[in-house]
């Protein structure tokens, strides 16, 4: 019989191994059905907290932040996209894409978990930021998203127009930065188990098979 388990995955919505993380996690977690069956919640982690609006180009920042070439930084891009894509997730980053501020996008998320639908909004600003290469930044973007996601569109305008779930994203971020998450995706299972970085399927189905053994 499958063990019920609660995982917390911490993530930012400018994060590519996140995703990557995500659509990992969700494989495995198929795979494994008759072990685990789990009960997922996201919750925030800036990578850029001080990105102005508009963002950066992705190359420009990447060189800058990791001290490496262009050339270094398409690579790792290709890389990166060609992992996304085993995942069965596209992505369209080109030398032109960019990097932005996602504050909002986690506020939003923030009120779809108390709607019950955040795993939707998750994936749809996934989608919204590496496919469409839109701005998960601008409330359009994320209006939108949320519509995809199947909320209510109007409800998400109010929520961006205002400053709900500002404190509460904030408390989060820094309750997880006080438990020593400091790199993204962090996959924490029942408060205890900690699996880190973008992990193959395969990989995220053997710890959490591990885990149900010791449940």
């Amino acid at each position: 019989m499958a063990k019920k388990i609660k995982i917390d995955f911490v993530s930012d919505i400018a994060c590519p191994w996140c995703v990557i993380g995500l659509n990992g996690l969700e494989r495995a977690l198929d795979n494994a059905r008759d072990a685990v069956e789990a009960d997922i919640a996201f919750h925030p982690f800036e990578l850029n907290p001080h990105m102005p609006a508009g963002g950066q180009n992705m190359l420009e920042h990447v060189g800058e932040k990791y001290g490496i070439s262009a050339d270094q930084a398409r690579t790792n891009r290709e890389n990166i996209k060609a992992r996304a894509a085993s995942v069965g997730f596209t992505m369209n980053t080109s030398d032109t894409s960019h990097i932005y501020n996602t504050f909002d996008a986690h506020r939003l998320l923030a009120w779809a978990a108390e709607e019950g639908r955040q795993i939707e909004l998750k994936r749809a600003l996934f989608a919204a930021n590496f496919t469409d290469q839109r701005d998960p930044g601008d409330h359009a973007v994320l209006i939108a998203a949320a519509g995809k996601a199947g909320l209510d569109g109007e409800a998400a305008r109010a929520v961006l127009e205002s400053d709900r779930y500002a404190d509460a994203v904030r408390s989060e971020e820094n309750l997880w930065q006080g438990r020593g998450i400091n790199s993204v995706p962090a996959v924490i299972v029942n408060n205890r188990y900690l699996i880190s970085g973008g992990q193959p399927p395969e990989e995220f189905e053997r710890q959490l098979r591990l885990i149900a053994q010791e449940l």
